[in-house]
């Protein structure tokens, strides 16, 4: 655990893995977690957090303001919906993808040439998707739900093609566009907060929703 700011900073839970480069988020619950790669030094990660301090305080304020001010309603595919009484953001969100999921699997499966063995939903917390080529075995987060659906298309698209290629080299990406040409944007939609994103939906006037 480091703190950005210094010893009276905000925490920030530190990770290494796989990756290639440092990666900062803000996770929904308003706690803040950075990925740095497995030989990075802590310094580095220590002048990383620090440099952008002033972007994760707003982060974690935003974050904190939502969820000050309730209103009831949650994203479901990039819009703002209130679920029925009684049901949970989670069972709504893992209802609709289970409904949805199918449709999408068959037209990726056919734009890819791949088909998985099984598929699972998953409340997964730093990942949108997961794949074990040796058993041909697929996990899709349940939170995909809250995005537009070009979203879900995306993740499903981007683990059938593990199946052809497990690693992320110039042949995945090369398969993927193929089934799926705007990674580009899924990732960016991706990266942002679901809810915010369901916002500025609804501010949208009904022409530049139609357009």
């Amino acid at each position: 655990m480091l703190t950005a700011g210094g010893p009276d900073g905000v925490p920030v839970e530190v990770e290494r893995k796989s990756v290639r480069r440092l990666n900062l988020r803000v996770r929904p619950d308003g706690s803040a977690h950075l990925s740095i790669p497995a030989r990075c030094p802590i310094a580095e990660a220590q002048r990383f957090l620090d440099d952008h301090e002033a972007w994760l305080r707003t982060r974690i304020s935003r974050r904190a303001a939502r969820a000050a001010a309730p209103d009831g309603r949650v994203p479901l595919w990039g819009r703002l919906v209130t679920p029925s009484q009684g049901t949970s953001s989670d069972e709504l969100h893992r209802a609709e993808l289970a409904a949805r999921l199918p449709e999408v699997i068959a037209h990726m499966e056919a734009a890819t040439g791949q088909h998985a063995s099984a598929w699972q939903l998953r409340a997964m917390s730093t990942r949108w998707g997961s794949c074990t080529p040796r058993t041909g075995r697929i996990r899709i987060n349940v939170r995909l739900a809250a995005y537009p659906p070009t979203c879900l298309d995306y993740v499903v698209a981007h683990e059938l093609t593990h199946l052809a290629e497990p690693s992320h080299n110039e042949r995945f990406h090369k398969l993927l566009a193929q089934a799926y040409p705007d990674e580009r944007l899924a990732r960016a939609l991706l990266r942002q907060d679901p809810r915010a994103l369901a916002e500025v939906a609804a501010e949208r006037t009904p022409a530049e929703r139609a357009g």
